[in-house]
């Protein structure tokens, strides 16, 4: 089956129009840059798969001079456009041929998409196009290890060849087909290889409150799990990092170290 683009994403996925959880999701996102990049004060920042604009709209409301929602969903870009557009310049394009001169962006954010566009590596390369010298790209990225799959939460989906995925979520009366498909962390690495990557993933996990409020570790279990992970020597977690289900990563174009404070987990360059 050939892959076509979902051009009216938002229209079956009711995530990308649940509100509360999206600006969660950038408050995490604008954490971590700040953390590695400063303020976005004044910066000009581009949202490639912005939607419905949430997250687009919390980049303008964290200081930047200049915010672009990018996306080929229209129905989402419509809402985004009504709600968010005295703040936000959504435009209606392509990840593989982004309307913006070379080096002209100084942050981008490409949080969890990777898996849904045809081309990720042409989507990515891009970013590097677009991207300024001194600029900063924010990847949340799925992994297909990661036990559940997030969209269907059938365990082990992502694992399977295509054939054999579409049979799964047919049977378990989900959808017609899988049209997600993941990679490994090692092939998320090759699809970023032309940046200086640093991973966030276990700060953010390790210290929640500095990046992610209570979200992602609630109650006494998350304060205990919390806990833990501080204090858990880097080369033990390491173990766990191929089946961990969302890396999150700050990648630039020439070499950089993060501007933020020493954290119980720091940040590592890949």
């Amino acid at each position: 089956m050939v892959r076509e683009k979902q051009l009216e994403y938002s229209e079956f996925q009711s995530a990308m129009l649940d509100e509360a959880k999206r600006r969660r999701k950038a408050a995490k996102i604008i954490a971590v840059l700040e953390h590695f990049n400063g303020p976005l004060d004044g910066l000009t920042v581009g949202d490639v798969g912005c939607s419905a604009g949430f997250i687009a709209d919390e980049l303008a409301g964290a200081g930047a001079g200049h915010t672009l929602g990018i996306d080929i969903d229209v129905p989402g870009l419509r809402k985004a456009a009504d709600r968010f557009g005295k703040r936000v310049a959504f435009i209606c394009g392509d990840g593989t041929a982004l309307p913006f001169p070379d080096g002209s962006l100084d942050v981008l954010v490409f949080n969890h998409i990777y898996e849904h566009v045809v081309d990720p590596d042409a989507v990515v390369a891009e970013m590097h196009r677009v991207l300024s010298d001194d600029g900063v790209l924010y990847l949340g990225l799925g992994n297909k290890l990661g036990i559940m799959e997030p969209h269907y939460k059938l365990p082990f989906l992502s694992y399977l060849p295509p054939a054999l995925a579409d049979r799964y979520v047919r049977a378990f009366g989900r959808a017609d087909h899988y049209y997600e498909r993941y990679r490994t962390r090692r092939g998320l690495r090759r699809m970023t290889r032309a940046f200086h990557v640093w991973d966030y993933t276990f700060p953010v996990l390790a210290t929640p409150t500095a990046f992610a409020g209570g979200e992602l570790f609630p109650g006494a279990l998350g304060k205990l799990a919390t806990t833990l992970l501080a204090r858990t020597p880097r080369a033990v977690l390491k173990l766990m990092l191929p089946l961990v289900p969302t890396y999150l990563w700050v990648a630039t174009k020439r070499p950089r170290t993060p501007a933020g404070a020493a954290l119980p987990q720091p940040p590592e360059r890949l």
